[in-house]
């Protein structure tokens, strides 16, 4: 099974790029995320993984055609942004989610939903990591979502 993100179109010049993804034998085995295509072989991510663990948004990447597919091979440079996911438990409504949103967004993240229950969460490179850190854990805290980490591509600070 493939889990690929919601806009359908890459009208905009970008093109999907194939993800494997570790078997668990119940979950997806691949994740397509769209990338501008670049120079030499590159793409620049241009949306949130859900699934895949390492990569952000705006990271550059290598990729090869095959089975009529871009496959990733490798990161080329990182983009320096960082990839949360929010998982809403039944309980959680929509104006709680937006309601603590409001928080992480005044921080400078954005968010893709795969389902009304897992969001993908961008942190741009200007954002306080710590900060966004700080505002999941509550809210995890608070029982409003569980949170997990895909990747980290802040610099952190000595000791934390």
């Amino acid at each position: 099974m493939t889990i690929q993100s919601v806009r359908q179109s890459g009208g905009d010049g970008l093109v999907k790029i194939v993800f494997n993804l570790p078997s668990d034998g119940d979950s997806f085995e691949t994740e397509s995320l769209w990338a501008e295509p670049l120079p030499g072989g590159l793409y620049r991510l241009r949306n949130v993984p859900f699934f895949v663990r390492g990569f952000s948004e705006c990271g550059i990447i290598q990729a090869v055609e095959s089975d009529g597919q871009l496959k990733v091979t490798g990161v080329a440079e990182r983009g320096g942004h960082s990839t949360y996911r929010i998982f809403l438990p039944k309980n959680t409504t929509e104006e709680q989610f937006a309601q603590r949103w409001i928080a992480l967004s005044h921080l400078g993240c954005t968010y893709e939903r795969a389902t009304s229950r897992l969001i993908a969460v961008d942190v741009p490179p200007k954002s306080d990591v710590y900060a966004v850190y700080s505002v999941l854990e509550q809210g995890e805290h608070n029982g409003l979502w569980e949170f997990e980490e895909g990747h980290c591509g802040h610099p952190l600070r000595d000791g934390k």
